[in-house]
């Protein structure tokens, strides 16, 4: 499961997380080897604080949970995330304007984004596949792939739903083979991550790494 361990996003994202429910995130991230934490912005500065002497990256969400942020606001979250010392950001499209057919505002709000992490920290673009049709999943991707960014990801796992093997090979079909992919949101256990990867998943989404890696099942994932 090393394999998998550096896939892996070590993520807490629940609005109550305490400082020492954080540190605790860093310290096992850093013992088990994963990729990075994911952290909303308040926590970013003291994760980078705790994983200064480590390869593990600190990741955060911009616009998150609901995507609703104004452009500017997104942008400007971004720039503070990464002053704060984070190397990864994941923001979350303006589902609304996606649904109403708005598709340059979609475009704009993540090439906001994108240009504001460009040469400081990979960005990722949580399309939040619940809310989505299959058409508007594909569309989602297409006008990701054409703001520049590095990585598609299914979801905030705040709306109910999280990512399917499914979702993961649609994804996958859309953006080709060069940008990633992110499972997030109901990867549980070894299998399901496992099942993400065979659909095409080059990152995993989870608070429940440690379990993941150790074989088990948790409870919950976020």
């Amino acid at each position: 499961m090393t394999s998998i361990a550096k896939m892996i996003d070590h993520t807490l994202l629940k609005p109550e997380a305490t400082k020492d429910q954080i540190t605790t995130l860093c310290e096992e991230a850093a013992e088990h080897g994963f990729m990075s934490v994911c952290v909303n912005p308040y926590w970013v500065k003291l994760s980078a604080d705790l994983l200064d002497k480590t390869d593990v990256k600190v990741c955060t969400v911009i616009g998150f949970p609901l995507g609703a942020s104004a452009t500017e606001t997104k942008a400007f979250e971004t720039k503070q995330a990464i002053e704060d010392g984070a190397t990864e950001v994941d923001m979350v499209i303006n589902i609304g304007a996606l649904k109403s057919g708005d598709y340059e505002t979609v475009k704009r709000d993540i090439q906001a984004v994108t240009a504001a992490a460009k040469g400081k920290a990979l960005t990722k673009v949580i399309i939040e596949t619940s809310l989505l049709t299959d058409e508007e999943k594909v569309k989602a991707c297409e006008l990701s792939v054409e703001a520049g960014t590095d990585f598609v990801k299914t979801s905030t796992g705040f709306s109910g739903g999280g990512a399917t093997p499914e979702d993961i090979a649609l994804m996958r079909k859309t953006v080709g083979p060069d940008l990633g992919v992110k499972a997030s949101g109901g990867v549980r256990s070894a299998e399901d991550a496992q099942a993400m990867i065979d659909a095409g998943a080059t990152r995993l989404g989870a608070s429940a790494g440690i379990k993941i890696i150790q074989g088990e099942t948790a409870d919950s994932d976020y």
